[in-house]
């Protein structure tokens, strides 16, 4: 889920992640893939609406081939573990198998997974380097699926769940395992450079650009029979598009500008804008200003401003007010809002909010 979404928006993008699942089973179809692995984070909370776990292993089941699920930290196999559930239990399709215990799993003759599930949101040591351990170098391939940071990407020494690199490199070369699927962040990020370790991401985007920068992908491997050779290539499947926008804004040019940009965005019913502006606006261009994020929410799924990277100051032109047509006490009611809108005061932002009010109601009106 995404907080900021509002009305409908919210079961769009619901149905497009599912949709991103299901449509998993065409490009199997496609690319002679096997089956599908799923690195953790499933779903996003144990504690699920019951219609979301039924859609979800509907969209699992109509991928059509076998789909190995890893319990991740935030869907983790403990006492409230939606795998362990009575409605995911009767519902489970046949394709799917959940990875619930650590160690090896038999996938097909000569092929396994290495799994380490998590089973609770902190755990206390690596779990890669426990399934890791004493595993034997025996011809068979094997597939490490694993969830969580790499202390090479993340290092903190407090973090003593982080995967280890050197014990998973050491894995692979001395032939224990031949690839490393790992989950937990939702850009595609390869790990280190021997090419056979990678984040996935997320299938479809849930974040904004400047946070992943590569989501939307799922990754197909080819692990040779003989050689043991690995290809990793990749496909984009996301639909969605959460982007930042940063702008000056100084003038009425600038607000332009900003409307052709916004513009010129495909399709915004499934794009997802926050506006990082900076400038000096005046009362007139910052009414123009909100007009034009009036209008711009009711085409994109959600658009609004980045507060904490927004510095906008509204300082009212001389003269901005002099032909709006109004006299005597009114006219004397917005020279002070004038004032205490130039002002650096508390009542600065509301007089600037009233102001603009003020200019979009005296604007004039076409009629049919």
């Amino acid at each position: 889920t995404r907080h900021f979404l509002e009305g409908e928006a919210q079961p769009r993008y619901s149905a497009a992640r599912r949709d991103a699942v299901a449509g998993l089973g065409e490009l199997a179809r496609q690319s002679g893939a096997e089956f599908v692995v799923v690195a953790g984070d499933v779903f996003e909370d144990n504690q699920l609406e019951p219609r979301v776990v039924s859609q979800s292993l509907e969209a699992m089941r109509a991928v059509g081939v076998p789909v190995y699920l890893l319990p991740g930290n935030h869907d983790p196999l403990d006492a409230s573990s939606v795998y362990t559930s009575p409605l995911f239990a009767a519902e489970c399709p046949a394709n799917v198998t959940v990875l619930d215990r650590a160690g090896r799993h038999l996938v097909a003759p000569g092929l396994e997974i290495v799994a380490a599930p998590w089973r609770s949101k902190r755990p206390t040591t690596d779990l890669v380097a426990e399934v890791l351990a004493d595993l034997p170098a025996d011809g068979t391939r094997r597939i490490l699926v694993a969830h969580g940071g790499v202390d090479v990407l993340d290092p903190d020494p407090s973090r003593v769940s982080l995967i280890r690199l050197s014990g998973v490199r050491e894995a692979l070369d001395r032939g224990a395992i031949h690839y490393v699927a790992l989950g937990d962040k939702h850009s595609r990020t390869q790990v280190g450079d021997c090419g056979r370790i990678w984040y996935s991401g997320s299938p479809e985007v849930t974040n904004y650009d400047h946070i992943e920068s590569d989501p939307g992908h799922v990754l197909l491997v080819d692990l040779d029979e003989h050689s043991g050779q690995v290809d990793v290539a990749h496909r984009t499947v996301g639909r969605w598009r959460f982007t930042t926008l940063r702008r000056e804004v100084g003038n009425s040019r600038d607000i332009a500008d900003l409307d052709m940009n916004l513009d010129l965005l495909a399709d915004k019913d499934r794009t997802v804008v926050q506006l990082a502006l900076t400038g000096t606006l005046t009362v007139t261009d910052r009414a123009a200003l909100d007009a034009l994020l009036d209008k711009y929410s009711r085409l994109f799924a959600w658009i609004g401003l980045w507060e904490s990277h927004c510095d906008i100051a509204v300082v009212p032109a001389d003269g901005e007010f002099a032909d709006i047509g109004i006299g005597g006490f009114a006219a004397s009611a917005v020279a002070e809002l004038v004032d205490a809108a130039r002002s650096a005061g508390e009542t600065a932002p509301d007089a600037q909010a009233a102001l603009a009010l003020l200019l979009r109601l005296a604007a004039p009106r076409s009629v049919a």
